[in-house]
């Protein structure tokens, strides 16, 4: 097991990146955006939804290839919209297809509509097929350090818990339960989903994750691509206040300066 606390790049899957922070390329105004966000980033590792997604199958239409060139970034194809393991696994292969042979893939079931929660079950049945294929899978999954365990056991390369709701930018919910996912992991822990701002992302990197997965926080931002930037910084700045080590919390007061030599009147 790697220690957390060396500063060390990120790897997955036996790939190694300089950033933490993920991004997708969903609900930006154009492809212009989308790159100008991508860059501000930082990020190199670059999801979209398989299904949504242009990638050359349309002739004629934008291609997101052409602002997101495989040369520079790592790709990570996603299923999206998809809500049940047959359904993933299809896309997953359309992936691989689509993009010669790729195998690193982020993996999500949903379970409805109205809460795009993880349909845990489901997901454990798509893993296990994905990894017997030969997929890499990073793997989106509730905040439950049991059923996060279960994913790393069948061979995940990734366990990316939700801080709360996909787009609901409510930040991390429940802290607890991903300190817990964090410290009996084996492989990377990357929130993924419900970051609202740069401090939701900083909490989670001085939680120990060791990445952030984000969308909808900066695409839905009033300046994306200003966003974009500030969540840079954010998982920098988390990131090393964690390896720092946060001062301990106490029940009193405790002055900054010695009281020998306070002058009293």
């Amino acid at each position: 097991m790697t220690d957390r606390f060396q500063d060390q790049p990120l790897q997955v899957a036996g790939h190694r990146f300089a950033s933490r922070l993920l991004v997708g390329t969903g609900k930006y105004r154009d492809f212009d955006e989308t790159a100008a966000a991508i860059q501000a980033s930082g990020a190199e590792v670059v999801t979209f939804a398989v299904r949504r997604t242009n990638l050359g199958q349309q002739a004629g239409e934008p291609n997101l290839l052409d602002v997101v060139p495989p040369e520079r970034y790592t790709l990570l194809p996603n299923t999206a919209g998809c809500y049940t393991a047959k359904d993933a696994v299809r896309t997953c292969k359309l992936a691989r297809e689509l993009l010669d042979g790729h195998k690193l893939v982020k993996l999500e079931v949903l379970g409805d509509d109205a809460t795009l929660y993880p349909n845990v079950v489901e997901t454990l049945k798509a893993a296990e097929t994905l990894i017997a294929d030969g997929f890499e899978v990073m793997v989106y999954t509730s905040d439950d350090p049991i059923v996060a365990k279960e994913l790393e056991r069948l061979g995940c390369c990734a366990v990316m818990p939700l801080g709360s709701l996909i787009g609901s930018g409510h930040g991390i919910q429940n802290p607890h339960n991903v300190r817990l996912i964090i410290e009996q992991a084996e492989v990377p822990v990357l929130v993924d989903a419900g970051i609202g701002t740069a401090s939701d992302a900083a909490m989670a990197m001085e939680l120990g994750c060791d990445g952030v997965l984000m969308n909808s926080a900066i695409a839905h931002a009033r300046q994306p691509v200003l966003m974009a930037g500030a969540m840079k910084q954010a998982v920098e700045a988390g990131r090393a206040a964690f390896l720092a080590g946060r001062m301990p919390r106490r029940q009193s007061a405790e002055p900054s300066s010695p009281f020998a030599g306070r002058i009293n009147g």
